[in-house]
């Protein structure tokens, strides 16, 4: 939430099976899949208790009342996926990133993003940690797909471009990672032939996995946190 040509078996034919269910539903423009974390630390001391069920095979979120009387129907929520506390990063990134980033590869438009509160796990969800790799999120799981599809290609004689940019939108102030003040604020602008973009914003080319780490890397120290 393993890459084209290193992936073999049952799990290459699962990822393409759902990047052609997913170009198939070219007119859903959006969908909307919900990851619930465990409970940890001061949750787990202070006794607290999970409420939250996730029926992957449904797509449900059950959220159970624990005030409610004994044998109340909990409220159900049915999203295009959901995934439970104990599922993992690579689980996570072959059924909901990398049937995205393989239709990107086939030349459509793509995009993921993460929606939550503090503390939900989004930074866990799209980055995760590089050690172990089980650990890793859907941004460098899906930085190593597209190497890896690219490398595939090499022997058909099919050439990609990737560039890699870095931006924050904050309290609609739109700002450069990249640039050498990324205190700058960037104008959004709108073209017939490139649609909408942020006027001037840096980008690089880059070759490899390691390289969009680099950029990640780079543009992290520029973000704003709080």
């Amino acid at each position: 939430m393993a890459a084209v040509g290193a992936r073999s078996g049952a799990g290459g034919a699962k990822t393409r099976k759902l990047a052609a269910e997913l170009a198939a539903k070219r007119s859903e423009c959006v969908r909307v899949v919900v990851r619930c974390r465990p409970l940890f630390g001061k949750e787990i001391d202070e006794g607290r208790i999970g409420v939250v069920t996730c029926l992957e095979d449904l797509g449900e979120v059950q959220l159970r009342n624990p005030k409610a009387a004994e044998g109340s129907a909990p409220k159900t929520f049915t999203f295009d996926n959901c995934y439970g506390p104990g599922s993992s990063q690579r689980h996570i990134y072959d059924i909901t990133g990398a049937p995205i980033v393989e239709s990107v590869m086939e030349g459509f438009n793509g995009t993921i993003f993460a929606y939550g509160q503090t503390g939900a796990g989004k930074t866990h969800t799209m980055e995760g940690k590089n050690d172990p790799p089980e650990l890793r999120g859907i941004m460098p799981n899906a930085f190593k797909h597209i190497f890896d599809t690219i490398a595939a290609n090499e022997v058909t004689g099919k050439q990609f471009l990737v560039r890699a940019s870095y931006m924050e939108i904050y309290n609609e102030d739109v700002r450069d990672l990249l640039s050498r003040d990324p205190h700058n604020k960037k104008e959004i602008k709108e073209s017939v032939d490139s649609g909408v973009y942020v006027k001037d914003l840096t980008s690089f080319v880059v070759k490899s996995a390691a390289e969009v780490d680099t950029v990640l890397q780079a543009g992290k120290k520029n973000r704003t946190t709080g």
